[in-house]
């Protein structure tokens, strides 16, 4: 298989998108699964002609959309089966956005853990009932997580298949 250099910066800038997406899944700011897909439109708008290409995209915006779907509503029945309310995520959340510029990289999982703990403490107040809240919103960030991290994955391989196979 060989690519022109117009092909060969097509392919660079949609495998960049793809791990800049993959990277989003943890870092705050940017949209991990929209980068994804981003890249794969890129690559079939402009990586030459063939109806594969598009192929290739309706199935990387299926996966991105069922995990976009799936990241929400998996993680959130669990939370709300737990008792655990949104603005204790939030409170989370924020913290841990001010936790990772204040501690590069670990912050954001000190901020989050701490913020939520904080959360929950005002809320139930108590610390013996604080923890376990904690524990099972950390859990379903986790998972939240995983599942966007694995839905980037695919859409990485469905690229990589159509790349190689079109």
């Amino acid at each position: 298989m060989s690519l022109t250099d117009t092909e060969t910066v097509v392919v660079l800038v949609t495998a960049l998108a793809i791990v800049a997406g993959l990277a989003g899944v943890v870092v705050p700011g940017l949209p991990a699964l929209p980068l994804c897909w981003g890249g794969v439109l890129f690559w079939a708008i402009f990586g030459g002609a063939g109806p594969g290409r598009w192929a290739v995209l309706a199935a990387a915006t299926v996966i991105a959309l069922v995990g976009t779907v799936v990241k929400f509503a998996w993680p959130g029945r669990n939370l709300q089966r737990t008792g655990v309310p949104t603005s204790t995520l939030l409170a989370g959340a924020v913290l841990g956005i001010v936790g990772f510029f204040v501690i590069p990289v670990i912050g954001l999982v000190i901020g989050f853990v701490g913020g939520v703990f904080a959360a929950e403490r005002l809320r139930l107040g108590d610390s013996r009932l604080a923890w376990p809240a904690t524990k099972h919103a950390v859990a379903a960030t986790g998972l939240a997580i995983m599942i966007e991290f694995t839905a980037g994955v695919l859409i990485g391989v469905v690229w990589v298949f159509g790349l190689l196979t079109l």
